[in-house]
């Protein structure tokens, strides 16, 4: 698989990764981020997913992905396993994103998160105008059918990995184009222009 095949958040989220490194992708889904990242960057990649479609999926293209919960199974990991350990787009839909991330540091060198972010400029226009519930490209669900339950936006995000006393060590926001503004906390634009979240965390 070439990089212009992977989808955009996961190429940044690859190139966060340094080579010959371990790495549990949770949610990995399919394994599209494993696959690209073993035959690239030659990592001992592992994988968690929920769905046992999304595992069956992940094993024929000879992934180690096992099925798995990131509120309940991160816990059975021994501290220090990984180099990376990457969720990606998932953490809004976990029931505790702050124990999630506390495991993913006690179990990882690094953590890399990619989240919708709800305070982009669309959103807050969304609600004022309308006063319902926005739906957008990175928010697609209606209110009753979302599987996202803690919604949050970048600036909330920085201020759960400082209260667990995570390093942010790359903050970027993108936008629907593709547009990519790295950031350094505290800054504003970034909560406001930035569609999604990414984040390189360090303990």
């Amino acid at each position: 698989m070439s990089p212009s095949q992977l989808r955009f958040d996961l190429r940044l989220i690859a190139d966060m990764v340094a080579p010959k490194t371990r790495v549990l992708d949770v949610g990995c889904g399919e394994g599209e981020l494993l696959k690209f990242l073993r035959d690239t960057k030659k990592v001992d990649g592992r994988g968690i997913e929920l769905s046992m479609a999304g595992v069956a999926a992940a094993v024929r293209q000879g992934l180690s992905v096992i099925q798995g919960d990131a509120d309940t199974d991160l816990k059975d990991y021994p501290a220090g396993a990984f180099d990376y350990v990457i969720l990606s787009q998932t953490l809004q839909a976990t029931r505790n994103p702050r124990e999630v991330l506390e495991q993913m540091l006690r179990i990882g060198k690094h953590a890399i998160v990619s989240l919708p972010n709800f305070g982009h400029w669309r959103v807050r226009l969304s609600l004022l105008a309308h006063g319902r519930m926005p739906v957008t490209s990175s928010l697609g669900f209606a209110w009753y059918d979302t599987p996202n339950i803690h919604l949050c936006t970048i600036d909330d995000f920085i201020d759960l990995a400082q209260a667990i006393g995570a390093r942010i060590e790359r903050g970027l926001a993108i936008d629907s184009s593709g547009q990519i503004r790295p950031f350094t906390p505290p800054d504003w634009k970034a909560n406001l222009m930035g569609e999604n979240g990414l984040f390189l965390l360090g303990k």
